[in-house]
């Protein structure tokens, strides 16, 4: 079984990046090979928005998307980790998220081979942990939408230092769970 982890952080080995590397340590735990993409360190380009992949499931922009979208495609289950910057995720996830645009078809079918399951993984400043929960919600339905099976969802909040997190000892615990469920 395969597990990659992708990361929309700018922050180098910040609370997000932690979160999402727990999921995958949970999951290895159990067997998977898993894989870590950090988008703030590689070479993507925005959405073009020419619609040309609807139909060939080819994007015309030759970047390192090209990468995920392989990993993708060879993927089991997805880990997508963001903080949460104005009340949505970052710019950098934002963008993978449009360019997986690629994925979906013309009558709006799926180009996955297969269904994959995906666990959505926050962090955000804000302590109060329902504080975005209609967003999050949003979220799920978005990729349930593009045939991603949403397996879970973790959010650690109060994060306002590079560290918070090693403080949130459940949260931690329960991204590791959560990435051993994959693999079950």
């Amino acid at each position: 079984m395969k597990v990659i982890g992708i990361e929309g952080s700018p922050r180098e080995d910040g609370n997000t990046e932690k979160l999402v590397r727990a999921i995958l340590a949970g999951a290895a735990q159990k067997g998977a090979d898993t894989r870590f993409y950090k988008i703030s360190k590689m070479n993507i380009s925005p959405c073009r928005g020419c619609i040309g992949c609807r139909e060939s499931g080819i994007c015309v922009i030759q970047d390192e998307m090209t990468i995920l979208y392989d990993e993708i495609q060879a993927s089991d289950a997805i880990v997508l980790g963001s903080p949460i910057y104005m009340w949505q995720v970052t710019a950098q996830t934002k963008m993978l998220m449009d360019r997986l645009v690629v994925f979906v078809k013309p009558d709006f079918s799926s180009r996955l081979n297969g269904k994959k399951d995906l666990v959505l993984a926050f962090t955000q400043g804000n302590p109060d942990p329902q504080s975005f929960k209609f967003y999050f919600d949003y979220l799920e339905k978005l990729f349930s939408f593009m045939y991603y099976d949403v397996r879970g969802r973790v959010v650690a909040h109060g994060m306002r230092k590079k560290d918070d997190i090693l403080d949130q000892k459940e949260v931690l615990e329960r991204a590791r769970e959560i990435g051993k469920s994959l693999v079950a």
